[in-house]
Order: structure tokens, then sequence, then C-alpha cells
């Protein structure tokens, strides 16, 4: 029935169907000709991620994931390439489950993750010698390093090779590991299923706290190059994560170059979790012989990501300066470590830096950040601050450095990421990998063309347009104008599994896209204008915008419009609903919000509410209120496709259900797709698919010629 409707929708509207078709059964029919591009292309996309380089700069790691549709999973393989080696190819040296590849000090072997049995363990890899160095295609057989009874979260190799960090989820009144694995077979065995708290959060992200907290180790390798099956407690006395939930990683805590301290960042806990960003630095010994030291306990914004330099002199860190604001600014501290004065290194660069690394001579820092559409690659020099640009024109989403290479993963809006190198100075970029090439010979994609216009109050604000596939000049095209979400955020040069546009593009439709005020990437004042203020100044760039583009680009067919977002795009697609409605012919909405009011009391973490909003609800409920998508609703008109999922603690279902509810009672055309399994994110495989063929159906019913949008 569905390909049926399909080819009888297609009749109609003259939009094309993807050349790929999923089947029943858990079965994706690919085609190997030439097609527009589309959600089967986009599911088995193999997805390059995590280089690293050996110390020497010779040899390249990285993760690859593809796609098992059949068991609706990701599979994770481990890559390495002779970079020295003219022609050489990737080598696929861990086929199963594995993940975080980490070059040993030497080179000589590589460390990774993978499970032994149902518990996910550190594992080496040991490179044979050759004359011209190591034999990547000749490694030993893997030699499991941890035997430990829990899994693995994270880890850090230390300089000299001697010891490594070790992340365990764990119950923090326990004396070792195996007291967490007993205490969780324990509940497993409970015949009741009920869980007592006492304070927030209860939730986070995706899961249901159980009361483990993710605590930082270090543990010795042995003779035998494994390690103790219980290792060394750092963060004792830290009620807090190590590192922090539910995104942290190993990123947030480090060794100094003698391999003698450690380094990390943690929130402490307490009863203010939930409205607190209030991370800080500490310092231990790396024998743990005494408690952390908080090294930054006088800001009581964001401080993290400690990088020290090279000689042990300076340890440089992000921070913050506004409390409880998860969008400030990021800028780059340096801290000497013997006087403990500390100065901010790009005080006059108006962006937020991330994804730091410091070159072996410690005069570079290597830092990312969006860039007016693009996520460049910068340099900075610690002595003056001055600020380079290295890669530019797309989005540098990993990298890895050494004295004079660096190995990067970079994408943009017509390429899924490949690795690439360059030379410390920014010259010879040059491709290494090419894991989609024949997905990409063979699937057609849209062109995109950035514009800027006037915005609100006459200020410059940024889009870009993406033409339809197989477009045809003097024709016009229905469009999916597209409402990023974050708010926080921005729609880069940058390529994405999920609202990506070229999905758009090879069903027929042109894509619409504004960086609002409030997006990243155009100085912090253009970030921070947005709170308080999420229907004000972002509705008027959207409506500018999308007349801008309408006036700029003529294949555009304004009459055959929808609006689609996602979390605040989700929160703006609803607000539309009610005051901006006459444009579109259908809208999308994915996990936004419905009412603020009752947001404020169901989501997970509340700092950002409060600052978005000026306060407490119960404080100031005017503030609450001023934008509320709830109080317009007996305004909808327009046909709405709600999809909201049942893990999505940061904006829960309920938000999705009160939207359906207002538009079936005022019989207005909608549907609602939910998802019990996934979170904010739909990432599952199948699900994907599931999501974009829902989607497009909805758009092309409500596009097609002389199809009215308006409710009875």
């Amino acid at each position: 029935m569905k390909l049926l409707f399909a080819a009888m929708l297609l009749a109609v509207t003259g939009i094309s169907l993807a050349a790929s078709v999923p089947a029943t059964g858990g079965v994706l029919i690919e085609s190997h000709s030439s097609h527009p591009f589309d959600i089967s292309d986009l599911v088995m996309m193999d997805r390059v991620s995590d280089p690293q380089l050996s110390a020497d700069g010779r040899y390249a790691a990285f993760s690859v994931r593809s796609t098992d549709y059949a068991g609706n999973k990701g599979v994770n393989a481990i890559y390495v390439q002779d970079l020295g080696a003219s022609g050489s190819q990737p080598i696929r040296v861990v086929s199963k489950q594995a993940s975080s590849p980490r070059w040993s000090p030497d080179g000589h072997s590589l460390y990774y993750v993978s499970p032994a049995g149902d518990v996910a363990q550190l594992w080496r890899l040991d490179f044979s010698v050759s004359a011209r160095g190591w034999s990547l295609d000749r490694a030993s057989a893997p030699v499991q390093v941890t035997h430990g009874p829990l899994d693995i979260e994270n880890f850090k190799l230390s300089p000299d090779g001697k010891s490594v960090l070790l992340s365990y989820a764990v119950f923090t009144d326990c004396n070792d590991l195996a007291c967490t694995k007993e205490r969780l077979e324990g509940h497993a065995r409970d015949k009741s299923s009920g869980m007592l708290y006492n304070k927030l959060f209860v939730r986070h992200w995706d899961t249901w706290l159980d009361g483990r907290r993710n605590q930082l180790y270090i543990a010795r390798f042995g003779v035998d190059g494994t390690l103790p099956v219980e290792p060394t407690l750092l963060s004792r006395g830290i009620e807090g994560d190590v590192p922090s939930k539910p995104f942290g990683d190993e990123s947030e805590f480090a060794f100094s170059s003698d391999s003698h301290t450690v380094y990390f960042n943690a929130r402490i806990a307490g009863d203010s979790e939930p409205w607190s960003t209030n991370f800080d630095v500490f310092k231990v010994p790396a024998d743990g012989s005494s408690a952390p030291q908080n090294l930054t306990e006088a800001n009581k914004a964001w401080d993290a990501y400690p990088v020290p330099s090279p000689d042990g002199k300076t340890l440089y860190y992000l921070a913050m300066k506004t409390p409880a604001f998860e969008a400030d600014r990021f800028g780059i501290m340096a801290m000497d470590l013997t006087t403990g004065v500390t100065r901010e290194v790009d005080p006059s660069w108006d962006h937020s830096a991330g994804s730091m690394q410091i070159s072996a001579d410690g005069k570079t820092l290597f830092v990312t950040t969006d860039d007016e559409g693009q996520h460049p690659l910068f340099t900075v020099d610690v002595a003056t601050g001055r600020i380079d640009k290295l890669v530019d024109n797309g989005s540098v989403s990993a990298y890895s450095i050494s004295d004079k290479r660096i190995l990067l993963a970079r994408d943009d809006l017509k390429h899924p990421s490949d690795l690439y190198t360059v030379s410390t100075n920014g010259k010879d970029l040059k491709q290494i990998t090419r894991f989609n090439s024949a997905r990409l010979m063979n699937a057609k994609m849209g062109d995109v063309q950035f514009f800027t216009f006037q915005g609100w109050n006459n200020e410059a604000v940024q889009g870009y347009v993406v033409k339809p596939v197989n477009y045809k000049a003097g024709h016009k095209y229905p469009v999916a104008f597209i409402i990023h979400g974050g708010p926080q955020g921005a729609m880069n040069n940058d390529w994405s599994y999920r609202w990506n546009p070229q999905t758009y593009a090879g069903q027929g439709f042109a894509v619409v896209t504004i960086n609002f005020h409030g997006s990243t990437g155009y100085g912090q004042a253009f970030t921070d204008s947005i709170s308080g203020d999420w229907g004000g100044k972002p509705l008027d760039d959207l409506k500018l915008g999308w007349q801008a583009a309408l006036d700029k680009y003529h294949f555009l067919d304004g009459d055959r419009a929808c609006a689609l977002g996602a979390s605040y795009g989700g929160y703006m697609t609803y607000w539309i609903a009610g005051v901006w409605n006459k444009p579109w012919k259908c809208l999308v909405d994915h996990d936004g919000v419905f009412d603020t009011r009752m947001m404020y009391y169901a989501t997970d973490e509340l700092w950002f509410e409060e600052h978005e909003n000026g306060g407490r609800q119960f404080d100031v409920p005017e503030n609450y209120e001023k934008f509320n998508p709830l109080n317009d609703v007996k305004d909808w008109r327009v046909p709405m496709l709600v999809i909201h999922s049942g893990d999505d603690f940061r904006i829960p279902i309920t938000q999705g259900l009160g939207a359906f509810t207002a538009l079936q009672r005022q019989g207005i055309p909608s549907e609602f797709l939910t998802f019990p399994d996934e979170n904010h994110w739909v990432l599952k495989p199948q699900n994907s698919v599931q999501w974009h063929e829902a989607v497009n159906a909805w758009l092309k019913r409500w596009t097609a010629p002389n199809a009215s949008s308006v409710a009875p």
C-alpha cells in the first residue's frame, strides 16, 4: 500500500520518488545506478570518526561505523593506515564491535575498547616491525588488557606509557568495582521495581538514574602488559561525574607531560546539580596519594577541558563567565601552575572555542568552533592570542596532531565525513579516505548556496538554500523550510544523519534554512540575543529570511511550502502555527516545546530553562507565558505531523501529546508518530527510515497541486 500510494502521488505531484526503497522484514533495497539521494543512502553510509595519529605522525587509526540494517544497529570497526607509504589504503584490524583506538606512545601498539563477553574491556594490538616500519597488516592476536567486572566508559594512556586512566560508573559508597557489580545484579533479581528519589536528577537525557556516578581511576601496567582488576580511585570525594553525563568523554581529563599529575573537570552535584553549570578543574597526584584539589573554585561558571602544556608549567582550559548559561562563550584560559595566576589567551576573539589541543612545542593551541556557517580548525598563538584559520570550508568534526602533521575528519553538505591530512601550517590539505565514494557517485545531491539578508533590527543574518536534485532553470519547486534546534546552534555547511537537507532535495524539494538571532558562529552577542526572546527576534528573522529567499531564488514555490523543526525548531513550529501560519501548507514538529510552563517542571536540565526565561517559573510566570505556543492554539489551522519519542527526557513526550490533542480536538488534519525506544534523536536505522518516510509522505501530501491546508 505504501508503494502504491507513493506511485499515485508521483503522478499527481511530479516529485521524484527515492530510488532506494525500504522493504518489509528489515531489508533495505539499495540502488546501484544513478538516482536522487534518499534515506536509504543516508542510513547506509559508512561513518568515519575518531582520527588518531601515532606520536611520529606516520600512522593513522580511526573508527568506521557501518550499518547492519537487518539487525537495526551500527557495527563499529577499527582501521589503520600508513600515511608515510605512497598509495596506502586503510586496513581493518578489528572487525567486531570496537571503539576508541589509541596509539601507545611508542606507536608499537594500538589500544581500544571492545566487549569481552558482555563487559566492555580494554584491548591491545601489537604490530610487528619491518625494515619499512610497523607492519600494519600483521598485527598480533588481540590481548585483553583489563578484566574488571564493569564496562569501561573512557580511557586515556599516560605519556610515559606506564599507566592508563579509566572511567567507570559506580556506586560511590562501594569500596571496589565488584561491589557495584554485585549491587546491580541484586537489583536485577529483586521482584520490586520501584525507585525512591530524594533529589534531582531523577532522569537525565534518556536514562532513569540509579545512583551510580562516573568516577576516574588509574591503573599501572604489569610486566605482562595487563592491568590489575582493581584500579586506584583518583576522584575520591567528588560527588559528581567524571566525565560528565550524558555526553562527556576523555577530553575532560588529562595527564601532565611527566605523567605524575592528572587534571579533570567535574561539577560537584550536591542538591543543585540540575540548575548549575559550575564545573571546575581539579588536579590530583597520579598515584592517588591525596584528594583532588579544585583549581578554579573562584569562577562559578563553567571551567572544563584541561590541556597541560608540554613543559608542565601551564594549564590551558576553557571557561565561561556567566553562571548557569550553557551557551556562554568559552574563552581560552592559561593558568600558571606555580602561582595559580590565570589569564585569558583570546579575550578579543568573539568565538566560543572547543575541542582544544596543544602543539608539541607548547606554542600553539588548536581549536574548532562555528564560524559563519562553517566549522573550521583554528590555531591560537599562546603568547599573543593571535587567531589563524587553518582549515576552512565545511566542518572539522575531530582531529589529531603530531609535530608536523594533522589528521582530521572533515565533512560538508554534500559529503559525509572522511579523513584528511594537512601540515601544521595549514598547507597541503589532502584527502586520504573515500569510504562512501561508490554511494556518492550514484546518489545525486542538490547544490547549496549561502545568502545574507537584513534581519531583525536590520542586522545581517545568514541562511542557505539547497536546490532540488535534477533542478532545471525556470521551474518552480515545493519547499522544505527547516528551523534548527538549540536554539544556540546553527545549520552549518556540514553533514548530518538527522535533518540532512539532501534527503529533502532528493525528494524534489528545495530547502531553505535561516541561522536566526541566537545561532552560533556570528559572535556572542548574536547568540545571547535569543535568551528571553524565543518568539521575538528569531521569528522576525525567519519571516524576513523567507521573504528574502523568495525574492532571490525564483525557483522556490512560495505557495507550496512546509515548515519543519526539532527541539527549539519544534518549539518555533508550534509558535508559528499560531502566529505565522499563512505561508505554510503543512508543518512537521519533532520533539518540540508545546507548553513552556510545564516544560520547566518536566525537563531535566533546569539551568537552561531558568536562564532562557530569566528565572524560575514560579518567580517569573509572565516570562514563561510571553511566548507560550499553548496560548495561541485557538489560531492553529495548518495540518501538522507531530513526532515525539518515549525516551526523550529533555522535552518529555507529553509536550507532543498535548499538541496532538490540540490538533485533533479542533479537527485539524494531523498525525502523531512516536518511537518508544528513542530519545531526543531518532538513531536506530530502521526507525530513521520510518521517520523519513512519514515526513516525506506528509510533505508530499500537502504540497501537491491544489492540496488544501485549511482545517474544516
